[in-house]
């Protein structure tokens, strides 16, 4: 991969483009656009009016360089730092995982569950990541918002995910439910749930992805188990667990929320029609 000293933005799109197709990298096209963008601080619009304006070298060496990164299976979302979710930007870097649009089914539904409760409605974000998950709720509802994560480094990335979309969240650094304090109206969840000996098999990027936030261990429900066995102590009477899934984990995850003695236990899909969610009411 080499790019001349002097070429027109059309002509390095059609080149990254192409070469990431060679490679096998999926959304090639989408990824080329996303860095192009990135490195010159402009608009997908800006792309497609100014396609004969030459670029400089100095960002064609930092496109170059950061479409290695792309080629060796870096997230294109770690490269530019910015995730878009339920309509805000986010930062995200390799202490995070990205926050993906199947995730924004447990956002809405948390949120319809918030407006019900009223503004005092308190409101728990287990394993906060990126915090993409509680600054949307705190973003669009009245409530009380804390949050949660085992990593230091994620929990700084949420707190810059905060301050950036302007709401206030309570953070606390606690291995589940370890350093919790208080009881909750919601419990909001995306915990890790891919099985330990899967993660292997999964594409570049994922592996790019912080391990810790993958592994649900041996059979991928670890943390469910936890969850269900530890929430009760924390939530008030009549209130609810809302967990994201892996696609195929729904029946399991009823079942052992059942198990813990929580009813009125139900799913929903996602926008691609894969279970995704799962909700418990505590007796």
């Amino acid at each position: 991969m080499c790019y001349n000293s002097s070429m027109k933005i059309k002509n390095v799109l059609k080149k990254g483009i192409f070469e990431l197709n060679m490679c096998g990298i999926e959304d090639a096209s989408w990824k080329i656009k996303l860095l192009m963008m990135h490195e010159l601080n402009v608009s997908n619009e800006y792309l497609a009016i100014h396609g004969e304006d030459e670029m400089s070298q100095q960002v064609m060496e930092q496109f170059e360089k950061h479409q290695k990164e792309l080629l060796k299976g870096k997230p294109v979302q770690y490269i530019t730092n910015s995730q878009d979710f339920f309509g805000l930007n986010f930062y995200v870097d390799e202490n995070v995982l990205i926050p993906q649009p199947d995730t924004e089914i447990l956002v809405e539904e948390t949120i319809a569950m918030a407006k019900e409760k009223g503004k005092k409605c308190k409101i728990l974000d287990l394993c906060t990541g990126s915090g993409a998950i509680a600054v949307a709720i705190a973003k669009y509802t009245n409530a009380q918002l804390q949050a949660s994560d085992i990593s230091q480094k994620a929990l700084e990335i949420a707190k810059k995910n905060a301050l950036k979309q302007d709401v206030s969240i309570s953070f606390v650094q606690s291995d589940m439910f370890e350093k919790i304090e208080g009881k909750f109206d919601l419990i909001v969840s995306n915990p890790p749930y891919i099985e330990t000996e899967i993660i292997e098999t999964l594409s570049d990027e994922v592996k790019n992805e912080p391990k810790i936030a993958l592994d649900g261990g041996r059979d991928g429900l670890k943390f469910y188990r936890i969850l269900a066995e530890e929430t009760g102590k924390y939530l008030r009477q009549d209130g609810r667990l809302i967990l994201e899934i892996g696609y195929q984990q729904k029946e399991r995850v009823m079942q052992i929320l059942e198990k813990a003695g929580f009813c009125e236990v139900y799913a929903k899909r996602d926008l691609g029609n894969h279970d995704r969610m799962v909700v418990g009411k505590w007796r």
